[in-house]
């Protein structure tokens, strides 16, 4: 039986209602997707939001122009289809479309490569569909409207319920189906709703159900082959993988070791040591800071507290200290306690570092900050401000440790200078150390005394000769930092782009091998390279 389905109203503004919903659940879900590749960074989100409003911009031009050519209900409907099937698909192919742009951004240019990789990504995977969802509004204000008098109440109705479902749209991935579920199958749930929307059009006033039926056919392939899709799909033997409100999570193991990171690009976030041995890592470094003050049993506090790997090394040298940190993450901290060995007498608090000292009226011998992930560096505990707040939670002898985990050549493109100068304005005494074959560096502050004479007066002092050798070759190491001019404050802290040109110095770095490759023996070469 044929039902003029365009006559209920209901179903016109629930058409509109959903597609605001799914276009903001994608939005979302794009943010996840890139994460893991691209960070998620201020710059990331503007790349993302920049290409979705152009899709849109686009998208209501064209459905209003079409609308009005060949006002065919149908067409819309199959519009809405195709968007369904190609979000489906999105989990499938999204991250290897991802490494494929990667891998030919990081031969073929030699600036912003992680801008124009994101860029392209976004352009490729999301523009289109949602493109698409962007003729829907126009599209329907005509279905919608049977008499010119109305057109204002009708297209307020119609902004109304996309305002609503986009408000939905945005809270509900974010809070509830990222969470518990996963991006994919967020992706697979938002799709599956514009599926049964333009399906119900076709079923009700029997037209042509191609459409239908094939982009129902990748939509199940989808669920099938993409609801479990890994963003490192090339690790086989992960003993955990997640999403939290904040992370995508994997955790690896080894027989000695067991590792967390929150990407699948750069580098490791947390380890833990099977047999309580040094990481070898820079945390061993950071262990000179409760060596300088001195104390048996200092007072720690861990700003990005992780899994707890400088809590577990500081607990094992220096068992009389009173440790506890703080960590955004609270996925990361049940992770500490499940894999990692955490023990539950060091508490960790969930929440943001800096809110936590503002809220806190405690004083500390040791601070550590560990709270910079690749680019994703919180611009509100990188100023001025953030490290005056530090200094104002130390007790006297105390010192501040800082792991910069990026930095390049030395210049105005580094983030770790930035870092450095924006310390020394604040902290009277300030050292460096390079942790060698790593892009990570360490600094000491101190309102007292230079770092270096804290440590040459009280490294003796340790008894563990494992630790000894690394405080001994932590002091050779040791620089003076001095202040300069590349200052960050609360009203000035463009971390994002300082440290999307870190990061791209270092990928130039660490591509130059295949890019001369490249440019020797071009794409045959370089596939032949990889391949073996």
């Amino acid at each position: 039986m044929k039902i003029n389905i365009l006559e209920k109203k209901w179903y016109l503004y629930m058409t509109e209602f959903f597609s605001g919903m799914a276009l903001m659940a994608v939005e979302l879900g794009a943010s996840r997707l890139l994460a893991p590749y691209f960070s998620s960074s201020q710059i990331v989100w503007t790349i993302i939001i920049g290409t979705i409003m152009i899709a849109m911009a686009i998208g209501n031009v064209m459905g209003g122009k079409w609308s009005d050519r060949d006002p065919d209900p149908a067409k819309l409907f199959r519009r809405i289809l195709i968007a369904a099937a190609w979000i489906a698909l999105i989990p499938f192919l999204g991250r290897y479309i991802i490494l494929g742009i990667m891998g030919i951004i990081v031969v073929t240019i030699n600036h912003n490569m992680l801008i124009w990789a994101a860029f392209l990504a976004c352009m490729i995977i999301f523009v289109f569909p949602l493109f698409l969802l962007g003729t829907v509004t126009p599209s329907l204000i005509r279905f919608t409207m049977s008499d010119v008098d109305e057109s204002g109440r009708v297209a307020g109705r119609l902004g109304a319920c996309n305002t609503i479902g986009s408000i939905i749209g945005t809270f509900l991935p974010t809070f509830i189906t990222i969470p518990a579920v996963g991006t994919s199958v967020t992706f697979l749930i938002f799709a599956g709703i514009l599926l049964i929307l333009g399906a119900l059009y076709f079923l009700f006033t029997g037209g042509k159900k191609t459409a239908v039926i094939v982009c129902a056919a990748l939509y199940l392939i989808s669920c099938i082959f993409g609801y479990n899709v890994k963003f490192a799909f090339w690790i086989d033997d992960l003993t955990y993988e997640g999403e939290s409100v904040y992370n995508y999570l994997q955790v690896s193991e080894t027989s000695k070791a067991t590792y967390l990171s929150t990407n699948v690009m750069i580098g490791v976030q947390s380890v833990y040591m099977k047999d309580d041995t040094l990481t070898g890592m820079y945390y061993d470094y950071a262990l000179a800071a409760p060596v300088m003050t001195g104390k048996e049993d200092p007072k720690v506090l861990v700003l990005g507290m992780g899994t707890g790997t400088f809590a577990l090394q500081s607990r094992r040298y220096f068992p009389k200290a009173d440790i506890s940190g703080v960590e955004i993450d609270e996925k990361i901290t049940w992770l500490a306690h499940e894999y990692f060995n955490l023990p539950e007498d060091i508490p960790v608090t969930t929440y943001d570092g800096r809110a936590y000292l503002n809220a806190d009226r405690e004083k500390y011998d040791i601070i550590m900050v560990d709270a910079y992930q690749d680019i994703t560096i919180p611009f509100q505990m990188s100023s001025v401000e953030f490290f005056t707040l530090v200094k104002e939670h130390l007790n006297e002898g105390g010192v501040m440790i800082v792991n910069m985990n990026m930095h390049g050549e030395e210049g105005d493109d580094d983030t770790a200078l930035y870092l450095m100068d924006t310390i020394a304005s604040i902290f009277p005494y300030a050292s460096v150390v390079d942790v060698p074959y790593t892009t990570n560096r360490e600094l000491f502050a101190s309102v007292d005394k230079r770092p270096e004479d804290m440590l040459a007066e009280n490294k003796d002092s340790v008894k563990a000769s494992e630790l000894l050798r690394m405080m001994n070759k932590v002091y050779a190491g040791l620089k003076p930092v001095s202040a300069g001019d590349h200052i960050w404050t609360d009203d000035k802290a463009p971390v994002e782009l300082i440290g999307m040109k870190t990061i791209d110095i270092l990928i130039q770095d660490e591509a130059s091998y295949y890019k001369d490759l490249y440019e020797k023996d071009g794409l045959k070469g370089l596939i032949n390279d990889i391949i073996g």
